[in-house]
């Protein structure tokens, strides 16, 4: 069974945690949902992410997530993709070195990893971006640019693709992103 790695964390956004574990699960993936410090079986809080019509989204609580593995008994090589969420997670997950050395590794190993919405600043804070084209939550443009990432404005439903790096602006981009995760994995689709 191939196995993805998806990261998350207290207050990962809902959607960006519930919708990637599920559908890659349907498709046969075992995926494996970790967090820094909990092990398999505790829990996260998510938080859910809205755009109603403010100049930015609004939060509320979202679910219990269950996580289905230990952080600290991963072996990136046993994995055939690496997942991270977004949400007000990233900004302390960004803070952990092991995350950060885990950041780097999928990235020397040229897995296919995505990022989604607030994700893009574990990957700045890895120092892996310098010429790679991305996209994310419109918030993080400036720390993508300063860290000599290359910035594209995209729909809220599009992805975008460089290399194995995977990002998309918001979980309103599941589709978009997961069918471009799939694929680098070689699984497809009908459209």
């Amino acid at each position: 069974m191939k196995k993805i790695l998806l990261l998350a964390g207290d207050f990962s956004e809902d959607y960006e945690v519930m919708v990637p574990w599920q559908a890659l699960t349907m498709l046969g993936f075992r995926v494996d949902v970790v967090c820094p410090g909990k092990g398999e079986g505790e829990y996260i809080k998510t938080a859910i992410h809205d755009f109603e019509g403010d100049q930015t989204y609004s939060e509320k609580p979202g679910h219990l997530f269950r996580l289905t593995a230990s952080f600290n008994e991963i072996r990136l090589q046993d994995y055939c993709g690496f997942y991270i969420s977004g949400g007000r997670s990233s900004e302390y997950l960004r803070l952990n070195k092991s995350v950060l050395s885990l950041v780097c590794q999928a990235m020397s190993l040229s897995l296919p990893v995505a990022a989604i919405c607030h994700g893009p600043q574990i990957l700045v804070a890895a120092g892996i971006l310098k010429g790679k084209k991305l996209t994310g939550y419109f918030t993080v443009k400036p720390e993508v640019e300063l860290a000599g990432g290359i910035w594209v404005a995209t729909a809220d439903d599009e992805a975008v693709m460089d290399g194995n790096l995977i990002t998309a602006p918001t979980w309103m981009a599941h589709p978009a992103i997961l069918r471009s995760f799939i694929n680098l994995m070689g699984t497809r689709i009908i459209h």
